[in-house]
């Protein structure tokens, strides 16, 4: 059972950064599909980003050129740095592992969930 712990939420200004971590306790992790998802109140959760085992990257509308993901899979975690954030941005942020398929799709099976961590981007 893998077990996910995002880190790096937070308040912060509309144009703002931040950096969302995640560590996996997996052995296999470098072989995972991997991905971000956030679910505002009320709004259904959403996939905004998900990259491959091998690094290749793809993004939701919302948030390309502002969103990026990456992996360091010697030290199995994952980031999302987020810039020119928006109040729209606000919401629980969610690491998950196993995405199929690996891309940003409306219908994306998940093995493993994190636990979230809370972003609030104020105007």
């Amino acid at each position: 059972q893998a077990q996910l712990v995002e880190s790096g939420g937070g308040s912060v200004q509309a144009g703002g950064s931040l950096r969302l971590s995640c560590t996996a306790s997996q052995y296999a992790y470098s072989t995972y599909c991997m991905g971000w998802f956030r679910q505002a109140p009320g709004k259904e959760r959403e996939l905004v980003s998900a990259i491959t085992s091998r690094g290749t990257a793809d993004y939701a509308d919302s948030v390309k050129g502002r969103f990026t993901v990456s992996r360091a899979n010697a030290r199995n975690t994952l980031y999302l740095q987020m810039n020119s954030l928006k109040p729209e941005d606000s919401a629980m942020y969610y690491c998950a592992a196993g995405l199929q398929p690996c891309m940003v799709v409306t219908d994306t099976r998940v093995d493993y969930w994190g636990q979230g961590t809370q972003v609030t981007v104020s105007s």
